[in-house]
């Protein structure tokens, strides 16, 4: 039988659902002593170094350095993403590991989370709250101040798998115009008024009102809204990103934001400093630009997700 290796300080009713779904005989093991862990949902090498040998199979969120080189024996990996940009493919073959991830669980909470920092940047609720704690009055109609509507408003989704789709369904009870965006248009999408390939990417964006990043990590996706992308935006439109924060170019952005070129940018996921100076930077940054800091950027830390009783879907899938 199996023996079966999660990566997380897994609770004993988790073990023993986990257990449960596996043939009769399956060896589980979970690590026990989080000392020093901030989440019980990460742990630490030296936690699962003993097991590692024996594993079959690998359940888990995290990857700790280390791993792969004491799992000798692992022909399975059910990692706990959407996206699988940060997992070493070329040896996952080389090794022949299965890999399943959890595409579509997540789908849902995002689309929500995604729709949640449209509407945020549409209405200003960040920058009005700061305006109230702050007792800064600003006056009515002043077109420095105002709001937007979203109604007749045209969103542009870039990516249209399942979290790009259940963003267009939330666009459309808003009685929005969406335009997709997929790297295959002719298998269309479900909401979508309009559907085209990458190579339309800047025709649409020149359209658009709210532009929504849904796509996943690549060599292809890597950058993908760079200098160009910016000019060809809507002067004044907005740019949510629940995907990747490599996708866009910073330095671009950050000069759109303060000319107004772009009007303000919501995101869930910042920048991967890989291959930059100093290599061993003494704490990670959200934006070296101080793009976080800007008045009309709203931020959030990978949370799209966090909401009661995804971890238990992720598990179950």
């Amino acid at each position: 039988m199996p023996n079966v290796l999660l990566t997380w300080y897994a609770t004993p009713a988790e073990t023993a659902r986990i257990t449960r779904a596996f043939p009769k005989g399956t060896d589980v093991f979970a690590p026990r002593d989080k000392t020093g862990a901030l989440s019980r949902f990460e742990c630490r090498f030296e936690d699962l170094e003993a097991a590692a040998p024996k594993a079959d199979a690998i359940m888990g969120w995290v990857l700790p350095d280390g791993l792969w080189n004491a799992a000798k024996r692992v022909k399975a990996l059910a990692f706990f993403h959407a996206g699988c940009d940060e997992l070493d493919f070329a040896m996952l073959k080389k090794r022949g590991i299965q890999v399943a991830s959890i595409r579509g669980a997540n789908s849902i909470p995002v689309a929500e989370h995604a729709f949640a920092l449209v509407l945020g940047l549409a209405k200003r609720m960040v920058e009005r709250h700061r305006w109230v704690e702050d007792a800064a009055w600003r006056p009515m109609f002043h077109p420095d101040f105002m709001g937007h509507g979203l109604a007749g408003k045209t969103i542009a989704i870039v990516g249209y798998g399942e979290i790009g789709t259940a963003v267009a369904c939330r666009a459309k009870a808003f009685d929005m115009n969406v335009l997709g965006v997929r790297r295959n248009p002719k298998r269309g999408g479900q909401h979508a008024d309009e559907m085209h390939g990458p190579a339309k990417l800047h025709a649409v964006l020149k359209r658009a009102d709210f532009v929504v990043l849904a796509v996943p990590m690549t060599e292809e996706t890597n950058h993908l809204i760079d200098a160009g992308a910016i000019a060809a935006m809507k002067k004044g439109s907005f740019l949510v990103n629940i995907a990747r924060g490599n996708l866009v170019v910073e330095s671009a952005l950050h000069a759109a934001l303060v000319s107004g070129k772009v009007g303000g940018y919501a995101a869930d996921v910042w920048w991967n400093y890989t291959n930059s100076f100093p290599a061993t930077y003494h704490y990670p940054l959200v934006s070296r630009t101080g793009l976080h800091r800007l008045p009309n950027v709203i931020c959030g830390g990978g949370v799209a997700a966090d909401i009661h009783g995804v971890a238990e879907r992720e598990i179950d899938m």
